[in-house]
């Protein structure tokens, strides 16, 4: 849902996901926040939390904990550790466990939305997600019997099935031409966006979304429904747990 940049940093991440090192120049620095040129630090977004990392320069360590989107993507230094001046080459490296296990979660909210909505008809009103563990909310008035269990099942299903994880970036017009583009019960993109990027697994469910993902289904693990949660109004909230 956004382009390739944000103020002054080309945003790596959206272009190659399985990015985790790369070189770049400090523009801007200071305690409250560091401005790169080139990052691949998700900053968060879409209910997916910022990536944690280091930069490294003049062999010193910058532990990163954070992102901040202001008008340009300030990269939040852990307190106390040293700041590079501005100019300086540093290396960039993204947590893989973290990054990864987010990727298995944010594709997996996603499968759990194309399943809910091509089994049950339902939108999505919420989410939000940590490591391997997620909650998805849904305008479903009443819980069918067993349902809880067919989701689970119907999700791993989609799992084994490997299918393709498909990102490609679209003209605004072109990407809400495809039918269900929002599945969320609000259209989330701002009008404002004039390129849509739109995360496809093909077969089950195209969404736009600004988040990092998986190549395929495969690669999400094993999905648990661990609870159905009754949020009144007719809403209900789906968590799961993703593993091995």
């Amino acid at each position: 849902m956004e382009t390739d940049h944000h103020g002054r940093t080309h945003r790596l991440e959206l272009v190659d996901q399985s990015l985790r090192e790369w070189d770049a120049i400090v523009l801007e620095a200071a305690p409250e926040g560091i401005v790169l040129d080139r990052s691949a630090f998700y900053p968060g977004g879409g209910g997916q939390p910022p990536d944690h990392g280091v930069l490294l320069w003049q062999g010193v360590q910058t532990r990163i904990v954070g992102v901040r989107k202001t008008d340009d993507l300030a990269l939040i230094p852990a307190e106390g550790d040293p700041v590079p001046p501005v100019g300086t080459a540093v290396r960039g490296a993204v947590e893989d466990e973290r990054r990864t296990a987010l990727m298995r979660t944010h594709s997996a909210l996603h499968l759990l939305g194309g399943v809910v909505f091509r089994d049950y008809g339902c939108l999505v009103t919420g989410g939000n997600m940590e490591p391997l563990t997620a909650r998805m909310d849904f305008n479903l008035t009443e819980v069918p019997p067993g349902f809880k269990e067919a989701v689970e099942a119907a999700c791993n299903a989609e799992v084994a099935a490997d299918r393709r994880v498909d990102i490609k970036t679209l003209p605004r017009a072109e990407a809400f031409e495809i039918p269900d583009i929002i599945r969320t019960a609000t259209n989330l993109v701002p009008p404002e966006i004039k390129d849509v990027r739109i995360v496809d697994i093909v077969g089950l469910d195209t969404q736009a979304d600004g988040g990092t993902h998986v190549a395929s289904t495969r690669q999400i693990g094993r999905i648990a429904v661990a609870k159905v949660e009754n949020k009144g109004r007719g809403f209900r909230r789906v968590r799961i747990k993703v593993s091995s």
